[in-house]
């Protein structure tokens, strides 16, 4: 298992080249770029002003240079390479500021909606599955069904929209704010009142970042039940005089978890887990928000910083799968 770890570790690192290669390749061709921008706006600036012959040549040589784009792509792509191998992402065009202040400075929201949305997730979908197993084809076990499966193809930024509509004061109800984390009078709060505020705010954003997990888990973890009460092993463990909720429980609950496992080494995308959409929706200053109006104004630094900090976690995070994997079932092998 060391040597197969080892081999994964390694593996990390041309795969990350390859895909800071193919994304700095990407940006390279999106137009309205920081030169343009420079350019455009010395442009606007030049018109007012009676007389003014606009840009000059050089002066958009100088623009290119501050920038670094006087230089062959490939130049600039093995430059920037070596600045991240050594943790420099470079500057921000747009908040004049290092990518990784600008990235750690979001990451907290990113890290509690991720926290949150994991453990709410796990400890609601792993006993449901179980009890909708249990139970399966009751009329409990259906109308759960309905509202999971309803829960299922509903994407988390439609349902936000929907429970704005109806609870947040667009058309009907008004029992939560929305926009910002907290209210604006949040400082002269009480302790106690500050964190009820805080929660308040959040009830909504983190309903939509459960729902996906929440019911893909569920179904998940009652399928895997299903297929194993219909093996050997349980029969004969109720034909020996088990009851069935100790055989479901003390039996199929721990090989049920195997499939399970492979979508617990994904806590270490925690830090980067958000939906541009949702925060979006519900006007949240999250890591989503950052990458999606990192797009739009061509920042260019901050979207294959964050590109390549999530691919690294989300490798590593499926390494650790594969560990746990192990962990909750010796007889498989990957050397």
């Amino acid at each position: 298992m060391s040597a197969y770890i080892l081999r994964r570790l390694l593996l990390i690192i041309p795969t990350l080249i390859g895909i800071s290669l193919i994304c700095f390749a990407l940006v390279q061709f999106i137009p309205g770029g920081p030169v343009e921008q420079m350019i455009s706006k010395v442009q606007h600036a030049a018109a007012y002003h009676p007389g003014s012959r606009g840009i000059s040549t050089e002066e958009i040589q100088n623009i290119k240079a501050y920038f670094g784009f006087d230089q062959p792509a490939y130049v600039r792509y093995f430059t920037w390479l070596g600045n991240m191998c050594r943790g420099d992402f470079g500057n921000s065009y747009v908040y004049q500021k290092p990518v990784l202040e600008v990235i750690v400075s979001k990451m907290p929201i990113s890290l509690f909606f991720g926290l949150v949305s994991y453990l709410i997730s796990y400890t609601i979908s792993l006993p449901l599955g179980v009890r909708k197993a249990m139970t399966n084809g009751s009329w409990s076990d259906t109308l759960s069904s309905v509202a999971v499966f309803a829960g299922y193809v509903i994407p988390g930024y439609a349902l936000g929209i929907l429970l704005i509509i109806f609870f947040a004061g667009g058309n009907y109800l008004s029992w939560f704010p929305i926009g910002n984390m907290v209210s604006d009078n949040f400082e002269s709060l009480p302790p106690l009142a500050q964190a009820l505020d805080f929660l308040h705010h959040m009830v909504l954003p983190v309903f939509c970042y459960v729902i996906g997990d929440f019911a893909l888990l569920t179904l998940l973890m009652k399928n895997s039940i299903i297929e194993e009460l219909n093996k050997d092993y349980m029969r004969t463990a109720m034909a020996k005089g088990l009851s069935f909720r100790r055989a479901v429980w003390g039996q199929a609950f721990r090989n049920a978890l195997i499939p399970i496992a492979t979508g617990v080494g994904s806590i270490l995308a925690v830090f980067f887990t958000s939906s541009l959409l949702i925060e979006r929706v519900f006007d949240i200053d999250g890591m989503g928000l950052l990458f999606f109006n990192s797009m739009i104004g061509r920042d260019y630094n901050v979207v294959l910083g964050i590109i390549i900090l999530s691919s690294l976690l989300v490798m590593l995070g499926r390494l650790l799968s594969d560990i746990i994997y192990v962990a909750v079932d010796p007889r498989i092998r990957f050397d």
